[in-house]
This record gives C-alpha cells, sequence and structure tokens, in this order.
C-alpha cells in the first residue's frame, strides 16, 4: 500500500501551503501534481496520486483550498461555490509552482513533471498546461470546458490553443460534457503545437472498473514524462 505523508511548505506571499505526497516504492521515474476536485484532496483524488505512485510516479497534490483553512469540503453545493470563488487563475498557478518546486528539489526535472486532475483538477491542469513548460499533462472529466468554473479561472476553450506540452483530454461517453462543447476544446487544443488527444472512455480512480482511462493516463505519461 503506497504510504501518505504530508508536507507544510512556505509560499511567497507568507501563507504556507500543504502538500500531500505519494511517493514510489522503487526508483522515482517522473513527478506529477495531481490537481484536487471541488471538494478539495479528497478519497478519489488521493486513490489517483497512490495509483501513479504504484506506476513509479512521484505524486503530489497541493491544497488549492488552503487560503479558506479546510482541507475536505462538505458535500455541500453552496459550501463548494463559496470555496471556487476563491479561486484565482495566480493562486492556482502559486500553488502548482509550489508543488513543482518541491519535486525540483528532489531532482525531478522540468520535461520529468506532469499534471493530472478529474473535474475541478482537470480543468486546473489544463490551465497550468497553458502557462508552464511541462512534459505532459492529463484532464480527466470535466467542467469548465464552455463556461469558468469560477470567476477568476478562464473556460478551457479560451485558453487550449495556448496549451505548451503535451495534453490528453478524458471525457466520459455517458455526455457528462455536451457533445459540442467536447468539440470545440478538441479543435482548440489542435490548435497548440504540442502534441494533444481527446478520447472518451469511463474513469474511476478504481482501475479494474476503468481500464481504458487509466491504461491511456499512464502510457501518455510514460511516452512524453522522459
Amino acid at each position: 500500500m503506497t504510504q501518505r505523508s504530508l508536507e507544510q511548505i512556505p509560499l511567497r506571499d507568507g501563507t504556507g501551503l500543504r502538500l500531500t505526497v505519494a511517493a514510489p516504492e522503487s526508483a522515482v521515474r517522473g513527478g506529477i501534481v495531481v490537481e484536487p476536485d471541488v471538494r478539495g484532496v479528497t478519497d478519489d483524488v488521493w486513490q489517483l496520486a497512490a495509483g501513479l505512485a504504484g506506476e513509479g510516479w512521484l505524486a503530489v497534490i497541493p491544497d488549492l483550498f488552503h487560503h479558506g483553512g479546510v482541507d475536505e469540503l462538505p458535500d455541500d453545493g453552496d459550501a463548494v461555490a463559496r470555496h471556487l470563488e476563491r479561486l484565482t487563475a495566480e493562486s492556482i498557478h502559486a500553488d502548482t509552482d509550489a508543488a513543482l518546486r518541491w519535486l525540483a528539489q528532489r531532482h525531478v526535472a522540468a520535461d520529468q513533471m506532469g499534471v493530472v486532475g478529474f473535474g475541478l483538477g482537470g480543468a486546473v491542469a489544463l490551465i497550468v498546461a497553458t502557462q508552464r513548460d511541462l512534459g505532459a499533462a492529463v484532464t480527466i472529466g470535466g467542467i469548465g470546458v464552455a463556461e469558468p468554473v469560477a470567476a477568476g479561472l478562464p473556460a478551457l476553450v479560451d485558453v487550449a490553443a495556448e496549451l505548451r506540452c503535451p495534453w490528453l483530454g478524458i471525457y466520459g461517453r455517458e455526455g457528462d460534457v455536451p457533445e459540442a462543447e467536447v468539440n470545440k476544446l478538441r479543435d482548440a487544443a489542435h490548435s497548440a503545437h504540442v502534441a494533444t488527444d481527446l478520447v472518451h472512455c469511463c474513469f474511476d480512480t478504481d482501475r479494474s472498473v476503468a481500464p481504458e482511462a487509466w491504461g491511456r493516463t499512464l502510457n501518455w505519461f510514460c511516452s512524453h514524462l522522459r
């Protein structure tokens, strides 16, 4: 079983950021930032990180909601909405940059670093990949495709053409995002000067339930993080 550890690191604004770390038992092949979902660092987010660590990746989850003083939000739409409104492009980049610096301090090169997430985390992963030079990014499932998930964040279709690293989008077959929006995102991503792909398959943090999505995610990182 992957061991879970916590790191508290200072930020440049004087606050602190908590990182949840999933470290592989074998040699580290690279590092991946796992962005939280709308409720924060939930068990599903941890299972994604642990699954990556099981494949040799040093996975780290930044607590994007640390400014609100909570780790995991209740299953309450109003509470989630209030915390989402506190997210800005500046804050997610600052927190992700801190996680990337933490990986760099552990001798992970920039081209061996990736970013991934589902739901909110998937949107954040794409946004980060438009502004940072990484090895690869994966977005699983979707919110914020045509409309911003928060007032301080862009819609994905508006920034996907600016992708700076290979990006894979995985969206469900059950229409969780309207097909017209998915097509616009695919077209925008394909206009970027990097490798991109967008596929339809169901994802679950239990890889036995969603072997295709897990396989595509791992293959993407294996192909591009070298």
